[in-house]
């Protein structure tokens, strides 16, 4: 028996006690929501995002840059239907996700950013700005 320190029981706590498992895992709430993993480098050019999407369309994806904050976003419905002896049989999938990265104030110019989908992998690069660019050592003559 679960004790719960004199606290109410959760909504999630009462359906693994009652049902073994969190029911809203069942088919029959076919909604798919992960968010893929993602890996950020800084170069003095620029900052390289890499997410790992696989089995998506390029057109699917929706990628904005909004007050320093760069949203990538994915959004799909699939529907299944088969019809058999007279009966219909209809199946929806909604599948999705939203990654937000804040993007150092200034520091990316909004008109150079790429972004590429290839063997599964969401690719975007935004380009620093020239001024916020490391500058080569500068040697100075002594007069």
């Amino acid at each position: 028996m679960r004790h719960f320190n004199n606290q109410l029981p959760t909504i999630s706590n009462v359906f693994d006690d009652f049902f073994g498992g969190d029911i809203f895992s069942a088919p029959i709430f076919n909604v798919k929501s992960s968010v893929p993993s993602v890996n950020v480098k800084e170069t003095q050019d620029e900052y390289n995002i890499e997410m790992a999407a696989p089995g998506l369309n390029k057109n699917d994806f929706k990628i904005e840059v909004n007050n320093n904050v760069l949203n990538i976003s994915y959004e799909k419905e699939d529907k299944h239907e088969e019809k058999e002896n007279g009966y219909t049989r209809q199946e929806f999938c909604y599948s999705n996700f939203k990654r937000s990265f804040a993007i150092p104030h200034n520091e990316v110019d909004d008109s150079k950013i790429d972004a590429s989908y290839k063997d599964g992998i969401l690719k975007i690069i935004l380009h620093k700005r020239d001024e916020v660019k490391p500058k080569p050592a500068k040697m100075i003559e002594i007069k």
